[in-house]
């Protein structure tokens, strides 16, 4: 759906994934479909209306492809992660120019004291090409379900050249609401909602604090070569990166799937990564802590890790080795710096087999989301894994 008329923009409802192209002006540019949409200023990734100290509505914009500042949508959990605005030295955390780190920081002290009903709504958007377009991600509130709300906004560091500067890591909630009425829109905008034009899980999350994501699993568990290999040129860098560095030594990256382990299952217990010369079939076992304090178990797993160039993918005789070794009750993790290739991957999801398939775009969200988004800092990551899997 596009919508390319500035009367249109100013009418038409918001439906998710929608996509809101711009038009062109009398000069002959294209105009920002947002000012039109939402009523929004024409720049930043983070527009409000109101006051900074009072906004109605907040607007967050965002092209996902920021190596320094990973911006995610998961769409199969709702969960939507954006960095802040100060994303240069130079400034404190606050006083960026247009003010998006002091707002997110009112926001979410808002939310974390339960006065939902201070809280406006805030709208997400990812840019889209070509020229300008925006797909309309959803409605959006602060902290996410399995959050603690120590943990739903961050300010991190960074450096630049010699400098060091922070900003913020911001974890929303995009609800299950389909469609946003224009009317409501209007109705909040303008200070006053009216809240029989809602969605309803907007209502209910004001009125209760229950959360209801829009959650969108996947209708394909069979992922194709694309959907395991990078987008862009500097994802191929980072896992080439990793290719380069132990395309000569095999056992080496057992160690680096071991830290990979530890990424994807923070609650690892226990890792032993097989010896080169008692190699038994499997790269590594362990144990990961299911649950908390006394009531948690534990369950083991067997690992298996295969370097490979992005060329070669990983076929149905290494994953039956992997299957074979899985013992009763535990699980298998199948790390490779390539893909999976088709007809194994349908073996795995037709039998049920409990593999967990973490390919090269995996692996890359996994470095990402540690704060390792370039080659350099990959670099720096990997000179730090010991034998056992840990960075030291």
């Amino acid at each position: 759906m596009d919508v390319c008329t500035g009367e249109d923009l100013r009418k038409v409802d918001l439906d998710v994934d929608a996509v809101y192209s711009g038009y062109k002006t009398l000069k002959g540019g294209i105009a920002d479909p947002l000012v039109d949409l939402v009523g929004v200023s024409r720049q930043g990734g983070f527009r409000y209306r109101g006051t900074r100290d009072k906004p109605t509505l907040l607007v967050l914009t965002s092209n996902l492809a920021e190596p320094d500042w990973p911006d995610e949508l998961d769409p199969t959990s709702g969960r939507f992660t954006y960095y802040g605005d100060n994303r240069e030295p130079g400034q404190k955390l606050h006083n960026t120019n247009r003010f998006g780190n002091l707002i997110l920081k009112n926001l979410f002290d808002i939310a974390h004291t339960g006065s939902r009903l201070d809280i406006p709504p805030t709208l997400i958007f990812t840019k889209e090409s070509p020229g300008r377009a925006f797909r309309f991600r959803g409605l959006a509130v602060p902290g996410f379900p399995s959050l603690p709300a120590t943990e739903d906004l961050i300010a991190i560091w960074k450096t630049s050249g010699n400098e060091r500067f922070q900003n913020y890591r911001a974890i929303f909630t995009i609800l299950n609401a389909s469609e946003i009425r224009r009317e409501w829109l209007q109705s909040v905008a303008s200070g006053i909602p009216e809240c029989s034009l809602a969605p309803k899980a907007w209502s209910e999350w004001q009125e209760t604090g229950i959360v209801t994501p829009l959650v969108a699993p996947r209708t394909r568990l069979i992922r194709n070569k694309a959907e395991q290999l990078p987008g862009n040129n500097n994802d191929m860098d980072i896992i080439e990166t990793v290719h380069e560095h132990f395309k000569e030594n095999p056992f080496g990256f057992e160690a680096c799937a071991g830290a990979i382990t530890r990424l994807l299952l923070p609650d690892v217990i226990k890792l032993d990564l097989t010896r080169p010369w008692r190699d038994g079939g499997r790269d590594g076992i362990g144990s990961v802590r299911i649950g908390q304090g006394p009531a948690s178990v534990e369950a083991g797993f067997a690992l298996e890790a295969k370097c490979y160039n992005m060329s070669n993918s990983v076929g149905v005789k290494e994953v039956s080795r992997l299957i074979s070794r899985i013992k009763h009750r535990e699980f298998g993790i199948l790390i490779t710096t390539s893909f999976i290739d088709k007809q194994a991957y349908l073996e795995v999801v037709s039998d049920g087999h409990p593999i967990i398939f973490v390919s090269a775009v995996d692996i890359i969200g996994l470095l990402k989301k540690a704060g390792y988004q370039t080659p350099k800092q990959v670099r720096m990551w990997l000179s730090k894994i010991d034998y056992y899997g840990q960075t030291v």
